[in-house]
């Protein structure tokens, strides 16, 4: 009788399991979909190291360059919306972060990202170039690279913050490799989750961190410096930092991050970093770019790569 009951109990369950188990919209196993995604984005030209390539420009040099600079591109302004009506650049469009890609839908020009600073754009950008903008660009240190009313962002940043701070000139951290970040979608087709994860970066907004934040407590945290290992040797770098440069999909480099700590990745300026910080955002990672990079940390002894005050033009804003 036991014997009769089990086949009975085994002939409801087992066609409820067979129907609700191949549900077109079960999530697929995690990893699953990040080699998917993955392998996607490798097959379409877009690596990191594809994303990355011409990504930023700079403002003119002389004002006499202005419109033809700006003939060459559909501006968008991604600040907020009393700072572009206070002034803005002339024709630029007013977007933002969460609507930037349907803000360029119709764009007919390579697009130029301004912000305040550089950083959020390139969060922007790399959104843009991985949802069929390849030539986006970043306005090189946003808005504060264009007029001298408009500095202040950049020039109120910088600083030598890692003075006897978690600054050390040991070498990097060794390297391990990790699982691959977990995360699920309802999608089976790649194009589908990779549009899915970009929204993810849009509606999360800018992923910047202080670098008093990570300098006081460096341990929390899994450090990257974007930076050639000379640049590591000369200047130094946050205490357990490592180097993971070049870093790309094709080379599972990304095996060397660590999915279950905050990613932090810090450049020059946090305009590379926040390239980066983006591009792992779409892949999963918990990730945050250090703001102002190393102008923010080391900025008196800094050789290059240092945002500098009056600008030497003032380029021309307009008001609507």
């Amino acid at each position: 009788m036991k014997k009769l009951n089990k086949i009975l109990l085994l002939a409801v369950v087992l066609p409820f399991f067979l129907i609700t188990g191949c549900k077109d919209d079960d999530p697929v196993p995690a990893n699953e979909n990040f080699v998917k995604l993955t392998e996607y984005l490798i097959a379409n030209d877009l690596d990191l190291d594809n994303v990355l390539d011409g990504w930023i420009t700079a403002a003119p040099t002389d004002p006499a360059e202005v419109d033809a600079f700006l003939n060459g591109y559909q501006v968008f302004d991604i600040r907020g919306i009393d700072d572009y009506n206070a002034s803005h650049i002339q024709g630029a469009v007013h977007s933002s972060l969460e609507t930037i890609i349907d803000d360029a839908a119709n764009a007919t020009k390579p697009i130029l990202v301004a912000c305040y600073t550089g950083q959020s754009a390139a969060h922007a950008v790399v959104a843009l170039r991985l949802s069929g903008h390849p030539d986006a660009k970043v306005l090189k240190w946003g808005m504060s690279g264009w007029n001298n009313e408009l500095t202040s962002p950049w020039a109120d940043a910088t600083g030598d913050l890692a003075t006897d701070a978690n600054w050390t000139t040991d070498a990097t951290a060794s390297l391990a490799e990790y699982d691959y970040p977990e995360w699920t979608t309802n999608s089976t087709d790649p194009a589908e989750i990779l549009a899915e994860r970009v929204k993810v970066l849009t509606d999360g907004g800018f992923k910047g961190i202080p670098a008093a934040d990570v300098l006081a407590n460096p341990d929390n945290y899994f450090i990257n410096n974007y930076w050639a290992q000379a640049d590591v040797d000369h200047y130094g770098h946050i205490k357990g930092a490592y180097r993971i440069l070049p870093l790309t999909l094709k080379n599972d480099d990304f095996r060397h991050y660590d999915p279950n700590k905050t990613v932090v990745t810090y450049c020059w300026t946090g305009q590379t970093s926040s390239m980066v910080t983006a591009y792992l955002t779409v892949l999963g990672y918990n990730a945050k770019s250090l703001k102002f990079g190393t102008n923010a940390m080391i900025y008196s002894t800094l050789e290059s790569h240092k945002f500098v005050t009056p600008l030497p033009v003032d380029l021309p804003l307009v008001t609507e």
